[in-house]
């Protein structure tokens, strides 16, 4: 619901469940100076819904109002309700049940998501013709070299956290320079891919999010469609390609400056010096430690990008579900990302890698 001047703007789905707990505070809203509705929002309207707007808005010219919209609210403009419309009591069976089954549907559209953003990324790699460079461009600066800052000092600090940890336990056992495994495999097998995943998902993902989410609501993404620019081509494609080359790069900048800072750590606190640490990384840390974090990354990218336009397209009605759409898009990707990098440590295990 936006209002703008004379003219009030309403949007969402006009029925008893989502105006169940909206209809008290609709009667709070001031109509002073309102002297039109624009109604072509209303993505939906049942009997509940029409009595809803005709007691609150029904003397107020209408604009934009979809025909049967219409004809329900004219049938029930002069029927007598007791109550407000309200939730009745649900159990818990109920509940779960109506969760369940939001969540199937959720996973389903995020499934036909998939889909079409692969069928796209198929046509444009056998047609190079149809990729967008500029804005794969663009979005490789954005989420690549512009997160480098970032990136590498949580990376660094998290790599003088872990030699500063491990300090006290090794110096115990006069095993010093075992610390240089510590490092090298926590932060190239795990700590390297993961911690840049979860910074790049609350960085990018969100801005992803963030733009679809209110091209959707100014309605640029159905003036795209109308011009016959795929927003498929024009707004995921380039963000999934960028993020699968950025990811790597940052993981491997992270890799680098992790080790850096257990190295100095490891000088400070164990007297292991650079010379030392170095002859030991290159004898102890094999190749295969490097390439697993390495191989996580475009995964690890490409459900960031997927899950981050696909939330984006998921916003309806006004600024607040960008912000709601936004936070869910973080929340769910760091999430993913976690659940991936378990099942990759399972399958590494299960093939001694």
């Amino acid at each position: 619901m936006e209002r703008d001047g004379a003219l009030l703007r309403l949007s969402g789905k006009w029925n008893a469940a989502d105006l169940a707990d909206s209809e008290g505070r609709l009667g709070q809203i001031s109509l002073e100076g309102v002297e039109e509705i624009d109604a072509k929002g209303i993505e939906s309207m049942d009997t509940a819904g029409a009595w809803v707007y005709s007691k609150h808005f029904g003397g107020i010219a209408t604009i934009g109002m979809k025909r049967e919209h219409a004809d329900l609210v004219s049938m029930v403009s002069g029927m007598k309700v007791e109550g407000p419309v309200g939730k009745s009591a649900r159990g818990f069976l109920e509940r779960a049940g109506r969760a369940g089954w939001g969540g199937f549907e959720k996973f389903q559209q995020m499934l036909s998501f998939i889909g079409e953003a692969s069928v796209h990324l198929a046509r444009s790699l056998v047609s190079p013709s149809r990729m967008r460079w500029k804005p794969i461009l663009h979005n490789l600066q954005h989420a690549g070299f512009d997160a480098l800052p970032i990136a590498g000092l949580l990376s660094f600090l998290m790599g003088v956290v872990i030699s500063y940890q491990g300090a006290e336990q090794l110096a115990r056992y006069g095993a010093n320079i075992f610390v240089v495994n510590l490092v090298g495999l926590s932060m190239l097998r795990e700590l390297g891919p993961l911690l840049t995943a979860i910074i790049i998902a609350g960085r990018s993902g969100s801005a992803f999010t963030a733009q679809i989410g209110t091209m959707k609501v100014t309605e640029e993404i159905d003036a795209m469609k109308t011009i016959g620019i795929p927003p498929m081509e024009q707004l995921v494609l380039p963000k999934i390609i960028a993020l699968l080359i950025a990811l790597p790069l940052l993981t491997v900048y992270a890799d680098i400056m992790g080790v850096l800072g257990g190295m100095m750590m490891a000088s400070f606190e164990l007297g292991v010096s650079y010379t030392d640490f170095i002859d030991r990384f290159g004898s102890s840390i094999g190749v295969s430690a490097f390439l697993v974090g390495i191989g996580k990354a475009p995964v690890f990218a490409a459900i960031i990008a997927v899950v981050g336009c696909f939330q984006g397209f998921q916003v309806s009605g006004g600024a607040d579900s960008v912000g709601m759409q936004t936070t869910r898009s973080v929340v769910q990707s760091i999430f993913y990302v976690i659940v991936a990098d378990a099942i990759f440590s399972v399958i590494f295990s299960l093939v001694n890698l």
